[in-house]
């Protein structure tokens, strides 16, 4: 301390230098990193987006306001194509842009052309981006009751039906081409039962009804796939009839036809005669299933905590079956419910012992519940399903 009054230098200021001077010895030798490796992979890659979708739109489309943005767009088609890859990209934006797009709609499409190449892009993007045919089919709704244009060549729905007319002409020849060809026709298919299920055509008194005509050619398109039974085309028909099996039934039964007792009946014709896969034909079975319980309605019923066997017929619908040390079977509407499943319960040796973790603790070489094979040998499941189909033959007879 001495020295370093004598020489007019703080001890401080003396510590740094000394540390300073002393870092060449005092460094640790230098480790070599190995370069990043860089990835040609990108997020943004075409692959991740439909077809037909434009990157550059979504950045463009968060960035400014909608009256900047429509601003942008030299053409309808470019504005248009936009918007209907923004909604599949981001289908809950419907309901809040889709009163300004109809706004813009109506000061851009003031020509019998522009109306017509509009109905043509809604078409083409809910034909062929899959997902899309739901809220195309909504989309042509809105825009059916508030597009101002009408020419004289027809409104907005007017022209959208002519479209689809178009394509249901080649019904039969679609159907029967290669699967391309089917791949497009299904995908029409589908969005004509969106159509029918999402267009409402208000009537003169203000009541509001579906398109006439698109229950009709529902019903041709059914024969038509049909027609050429290959799975492809009976995939198509089971799932339009799962879509709109139960509207188009209401309405038939409605004006006194049987138009569904029919499609029924070519369904069964088909799982007996038809050349189709095994896994088509459970497809059509379970559908026939499905109609026969009224398309998974239930009509009736009570509330909940009203409902008794008295006055609610689905009561005892879910109860499970039981059977006693006989044999018999029993359910809760049997008044000695109780006494039977007590001697149930009492019957310790048909259910193993778990611990409250569920771990077996069963004796070695017993057989388990979930060990049990129930499934049918194929040979026998397939007599079984045409057992069935000719017994309700039998019974309509």
């Amino acid at each position: 301390s001495e020295h370093l009054q004598k020489t007019g230098i703080p001890s401080a200021s003396q510590d740094k230098v000394s540390v300073l001077d002393s870092a060449p010895e005092m460094a640790e030798p230098q480790l070599a990193v190995d370069p990043v490796a860089t990835s040609n992979l990108s997020a943004k890659a075409p692959e991740f987006y439909p077809p037909g979708y434009n990157q550059n739109f979504n950045q463009s489309f968060t960035d400014s306001s909608f009256e900047d943005r429509c601003d942008g767009y030299l053409t309808l088609a470019e504005y248009v194509q936009d918007f209907l890859n923004h909604l599949t990209e981001q289908p809950g934006c419907f309901e809040t842009e889709i009163e300004q797009f109809a706004e813009t709609l109506n000061g851009w499409v003031i020509a019998d052309e522009a109306l017509q190449e509009l109905v043509e892009l809604i078409y083409q993007q809910a034909t062929s981006v899959p997902n899309f045919s739901y809220m195309g089919a909504r989309l042509c709704n809105y825009l059916s009751h508030h597009l101002t244009i009408s020419p004289q060549s027809g409104n907005f729905r007017q022209l959208l039906l002519q479209r689809c007319r178009t394509e249901y002409e080649n019904r039969d020849e679609a159907t029967k081409g290669d699967e391309t060809t089917r791949k497009q026709f299904h995908a029409f298919v589908l969005f004509l039962a969106e159509l029918y299920l999402n267009l409402e055509i208000k009537g003169t008194k203000g009541q509001v009804t579906r398109a006439e005509i698109l229950q009709e050619g529902l019903r041709e398109l059914l024969n038509a796939l049909f027609s050429n039974p290959v799975d492809s085309n009976l995939i198509c028909a089971v799932k339009l009839l799962k879509l709109t099996g139960s509207v188009l039934e209401d309405a038939w039964k409605e004006k006194g036809k049987n138009d569904m007792e029919e499609i029924i009946q070519r369904i069964e014709n088909v799982v007996l005669d038809a050349n189709c896969s095994r896994d088509v034909k459970h497809m059509l079975l379970k559908l026939v299933e499905l109609r026969s319980s009224n398309w998974g309605r239930v009509h009736g019923t009570t509330p909940h905590a009203e409902a008794t066997p008295e006055n609610d017929p689905n009561y005892f619908m879910n109860e499970p079956t039981f059977y006693t040390s006989d044999g018999v079977p029993f359910t809760a509407a049997d008044p000695d419910y109780q006494e039977k499943y007590q001697e149930l319960l009492e019957r310790e040796d048909l259910f193993p012992y778990y611990e409250e973790n569920g771990a077996d603790l069963s004796g070695p070489g017993e057989l388990y519940f979930d060990e049990i094979d129930d499934e049918m040998d194929p040979e026998i499941e397939e007599a079984y399903e045409k057992f069935c189909l000719e017994s309700e033959h039998k019974r309509k007879q």
